[in-house]
């Protein structure tokens, strides 16, 4: 019997048709587990050969070896200082801290103005607590005070300290979700506010989901003005951030100044389950052997430069350094006279917050973990018209078109970013 060549070419498209609709929907289990990076998957042009521009998102970098991508336009804050009503004399206080690194803060930021713009109330300057005892800083020790206060003038009211008279004992401690909403604000947080006057407020985060949603309310401008526009780093925090940025565009002379950021951190990934393996199994998280494989499949080169968010370096990132040389962690590119300071514990908020604004603008970022440092670094990202996130994978065979990988909140444009800026 003959061999048809029609039913062979035919055959080995069904196969190519089911390898990549298992990628995508393992990727699509990946983002939308709870506490894992939300999204939904993508559908984007692809061509193994280029990457393709789509909708405006990203164009190919031409000149430099690997599958970069330029910048796009920066976005403009969609809403104005026309948009907000006078503010009335305050009734009450609203307290609250900043927790958690810096993909935390702006969330618990947008909370806070969002709570204390609906009840009229002043929102009293936050602490800044990290995760470890004794890790407590003034707001001024990592973000600019003055641009803060600034940004929220005729919008809310903000005062630096409690009065003397108000005791903190005083302050009836409240909890609200990230995202909190003015009928939430209404049916549990007004009722409180009037009975006791002043409240202490904390975020809790039942999702991790950013996505923007369809329906709209009055609070909406308000919260991504608290989002996006108030918190800006302090002198000190950012000149150090822009030194290690500008040490890493030196390594990568080569690759015309680009560089990678991974989110990689040894000991989440040794609290997860990062470990499962073959075609059916969905992950919310990547080792540093398989963020090595999926970026030279994808087409970078072994001396793209790339920065990692992990602490110190350990001994289990040496399968990533072996493929990719120029791999650093803060310690090998941080100002000698910084380190004191910056890196006096590993964890700590000044640590988190150099990493999350080096992630921000690096060219390229790739988070190896799941959850809201993604997802708030992708919200920046796009604020700055940087888009190019790729969300990783098990690749099958020896390459694969990075546009497969984008990441769904940018190719889908379903980001709450893009309901903040135009």
């Amino acid at each position: 019997m003959g061999i048809d060549l029609r039913q062979v070419v035919a055959g080995i498209l069904t196969l190519t048709m089911f390898v990549m609709l298992g990628q995508m929907i393992k990727r699509d289990h990946f983002d939308s587990l709870q506490d894992k990076l939300p999204g939904e998957a993508q559908d984007v042009q692809v061509d193994n050969a280029n990457v393709i521009e789509k909708d405006g998102l990203v164009k190919p970098s031409k000149g430099s070896k690997g599958p970069w991508m330029k910048d796009s336009q920066e976005l403009k804050p969609c809403w104005s200082r026309t948009t907000f009503d006078g503010i009335e004399q305050s009734r009450g206080y609203v307290t609250f801290s900043l927790t958690n690194g810096p993909e935390y803060h702006v969330s618990q930021m947008a909370d806070a103005v969002v709570v204390a713009r609906y009840l009229e109330a002043a929102l009293v300057l936050p602490d800044i607590r990290g995760s470890r005892p004794g890790d407590e800083r003034n707001f001024e020790d990592i973000y600019d005070v003055e641009k803060f206060m600034k940004s929220l003038n005729g919008v809310v009211k903000v005062v630096k300290e409690l009065p003397n008279e108000i005791s903190i004992r005083d302050l009836a401690a409240v909890k609200v979700p990230n995202r909190v909403t003015e009928d939430h604000i209404v049916e549990n947080v007004q009722p409180i506010f009037k009975s006791k006057g002043n409240i202490r407020l904390a975020t809790y985060f039942p999702t991790v989901n950013m996505r923007k949603t369809t329906q709209k309310s009055s609070v909406d401008s308000v919260s991504c003005l608290g989002m996006f526009g108030t918190l800006e780093l302090q002198a000190e925090v950012s000149e150090v951030v822009d030194s290690m940025i500008e040490r890493l565009r030196t390594l990568s002379r080569k690759s015309d100044g680009l560089f990678i950021a991974v989110d990689l951190r040894v000991d989440v990934l040794e609290n997860k389950n990062c470990h499962g393996s073959g075609t059916n199994v969905a992950k919310s998280c990547y080792n540093a052997q398989e963020i090595a494989l999926f970026l030279r499949k994808v087409g970078f080169d072994t001396d793209t430069t790339i920065y990692l968010t992990q602490s110190k370096w350990d001994n289990s990132l040496s399968v990533l350094k072996d493929i990719f040389p120029k791999t650093y962690t803060k310690e090998n590119i941080m100002p000698e006279e910084k380190k004191g300071k910056f890196l006096e514990f590993e964890g700590s908020e000044l640590e988190k917050v150099i990493d999350f604004y080096i992630c921000s603008k690096s060219d390229v970022f790739v988070p190896a973990l799941s959850g809201l440092f993604y997802a708030n670094v992708a919200g920046k990202r796009i604020a700055l018209g940087k888009p190019q996130i790729l969300v990783p994978a098990d690749i099958p065979g020896t390459s694969a078109a990075v546009m497969n990988y984008l990441a769904p909140y940018v190719a889908k444009k379903n980001h709450l970013a893009y309901s903040c800026f135009c």
